[in-house]
């Protein structure tokens, strides 16, 4: 859903006023409004000589949560849906399309967790070239300065095959294909989102195959902490965003998230309660440094049992 600042650019009741408003009794987010008592909420800003712009505004945030409910979808619409357009992009690395039955599902979030070092970023370079070189555009939305064009090169170049001519016109249009978006918090991640949200809407011909996030847990992580109910309502708005692109525009939507010490030390995936229903897809990594083989292990899927597991290698 998202942060209350960026419904002001297309809702006139909802301007800077409202949103100060909103902050002063907590509500920074649609989630924050939607767990706020609206009578409540209405009988404070009867308190103040602008009530009717906010009382306006307060409506214009009910009409606006109205329109974003779902219809009821049959179950043949759903299953023609899921037929036509929710197939499996290739990852590139066939012990992993194995695995997946395919590879990545489109209109599924699926997350690579694991500790640093275990291949997760190498892995999203792959997919970002594979799906570049043959299905279309990918954006690649980079947390951390782990992007890297030279990598990107030497995966193309292998995938393409050794015919000079041939491999440059490859990576031209495989590196054209690849939108990189640098971001170094939340409210960054959510506004590339939202931008992109509307020019899918927006666009005629727009098209994304592939939304890569690396790293999710470093942008959501820090917000974290104790009852923080403003952090835990940014992880809610960010996981509705790339759950609502992914389904609504047939996009495989693929996060990075690292790992954390819980209880007996043993480790686990970061961003806690809050965040672990969100991806349909949970995949942990690990790495054997003495012989350099990387290993995958399902954690959890929609249609596959939690277990299975796979070894690959990172030329």
């Amino acid at each position: 859903m998202g942060a209350l600042n960026y419904l002001t650019v297309e809702n006139a009741s909802i301007d800077a006023d409202f949103v100060q408003f909103c902050a002063s009794h907590g509500i920074f987010s649609v989630e924050d409004f939607l767990v706020h008592d609206v009578y409540v909420l209405v009988a404070s800003a009867e308190k103040l000589s602008n009530s009717d712009r906010l009382k306006q505004g307060i409506n214009q945030m009910l009409s606006i949560i109205e329109t974003w409910h779902q219809p009821w979808v049959s179950g043949q619409v759903l299953l023609e849906d899921r037929e036509q357009n929710k197939h499996c992009l290739s990852t590139g690395c066939k012990s992993f399309d194995m695995l997946l039955q395919g590879g990545l599902r489109v209109g599924h979030v699926t997350e690579f967790v694991g500790p640093s070092s275990s291949g997760k970023t190498q892995v999203c370079f792959q997919v970002a070239s594979n799906v570049a070189i043959k299905l279309g555009s990918v954006v690649f939305i980079d947390s951390g300065n782990s992007f890297s064009p030279t990598r990107i090169k030497q995966i193309v170049t292998r995938i393409s095959g050794s015919v000079e001519t041939w491999v440059h016109g490859i990576l031209q249009q495989a590196m054209r294909n690849i939108e990189c978006h640098a971001v170094f918090d939340v409210y960054a991640l959510l506004n590339v989102l939202q931008q992109l949200k509307s020019s899918l809407e927006s666009q005629a011909g727009y098209k994304v195959r592939l939304i890569i996030v690396d790293s999710v847990s470093s942008l959501i992580a820090p917000i974290l902490g104790g009852s923080n109910a403003q952090g835990h309502a940014l992880i809610a708005s960010v996981g509705y965003l790339l759950k609502k692109l992914a389904d609504r525009h047939n996009i495989a939507v693929l996060v990075t998230n690292h790992m954390v010490s819980g209880e007996g030390g043993t480790l686990k995936p970061a961003l806690g309660e809050s965040w672990k229903n969100i991806p349909h897809v949970r995949l942990q990594f690990s790495r054997d440094h003495a012989t350099n083989i990387y290993g995958v292990y399902i954690l959890k899927h929609p249609y596959m049992a939690s277990g299975g597991s796979a070894n690959f290698t990172i030329p």
